[in-house]
């Protein structure tokens, strides 16, 4: 096989691990598509993407398209004749893009496909309490993260683990199998095996504000699971005596009776709310528009 010319795609954080190993281990980078630069927060200051911060650092050329069927940024991207394109963490792509180069386009997905296809498996097996999850690549086709696997990697999950946690993790993982990857690819032994859809798939769609409120009438050992499998983002929330609040840990305490939804505190050290099954009892919360903090530290300024 002739040298790879690799186009590499991303935006977050989880990316930046990914394109890091492959330019370190001397792999040809010839072009990095990240998202367009976008105002954010009060001050609406012009915000990059991670990856194309570590694009510039490698004096990589970058490609920021708002769409990726406009002819222009078709264009740019055949004028740089890669034979290969890596996805981590990025937009669906339409096939002018993803048949594009000669030996394919392979993507990082962070679950064991074809388990947790979507936007979010990292956070929807947390919150599902799964005990294993893992990193996939594979080769797109058509229908979104269906194509035959590479090769995949398994990672535990902890009781102890939130979202934030798993994600560290996973991300050094996926690099690792990306250069794994690209490596059987130059060799010319990457396996392609098409995804076994045995049993009840589960799904990991995008997640929304409203996904994210707490119901408490579900068994607490579910209430704890949804809590830190968005922590620290985009974080639980519930209403307590007409206000907002994130909540970001908890435990489960079991026994008891009463109406799910009901809040028990002493309004100095402890906060629990009934759920169907025991007590969800908050350790650490943030009041809207304030920083996060304990149930005590939060109680030395305000009562429920």
């Amino acid at each position: 096989m002739n040298e790879l010319r690799i186009v590499f795609m991303g935006t977050p954080e989880f990316a930046v691990s990914s394109l890091e190993t492959l330019v370190e281990h001397g792999y040809k980078v010839v072009a990095v598509v990240t998202a367009p630069d976008k105002p954010q927060g009060r001050g609406q200051k012009i915000e990059v993407s991670p990856v194309k911060v570590s694009a510039l650092k490698h004096n990589l050329p970058v490609l920021q398209p708002a769409n990726l069927k406009a002819p222009e940024f078709i264009d740019d991207l055949r004028s740089f004749n890669a034979n290969l394109q890596i996805v981590v963490a990025f937009r669906m792509l339409p096939e002018v893009v993803w048949s594009m180069p000669e030996v394919g386009t392979f993507n990082l997905h962070a679950s064991l496909l074809p388990q947790y296809r979507g936007a979010a498996p990292i956070h929807w097996a947390v919150i599902n309490g799964e005990k294993e999850t893992g990193v996939t690549t594979f080769f797109l086709k058509h229908e979104i993260d269906t194509g035959s696997i590479i090769f995949q990697d398994r990672e535990p999950i902890d009781d102890g683990d939130t979202v934030g946690s798993l994600y560290g993790r996973l991300m050094t993982k996926g690099a690792a199998l990306v250069l794994r990857t690209v490596a059987a690819i130059e060799a010319g032994n990457a396996p392609v095996l098409p995804q076994q859809e045995s049993g009840p798939l589960k799904h990991a769609p995008k997640i929304f504000r409203e996904t994210c409120e707490i119901k408490w009438d579900r068994p607490a050992h579910d209430i704890r699971n949804f809590i830190r499998g968005l922590n620290p983002f985009p974080t639980a929330w519930t209403t307590l005596q007409g206000k907002s609040y994130k909540i970001l840990r908890a435990r489960e305490e079991p026994g008891g009776n009463g109406v799910p939804g009901t809040v028990d505190t002493d309004d100095r050290t402890f906060l629990r709310v009934r759920a169907t099954d025991g007590w969800v009892v908050i350790e650490e919360l943030q009041p809207e528009g304030k920083r996060k903090m304990n149930v005590q530290d939060f109680f030395r300024g305000n009562k429920l």
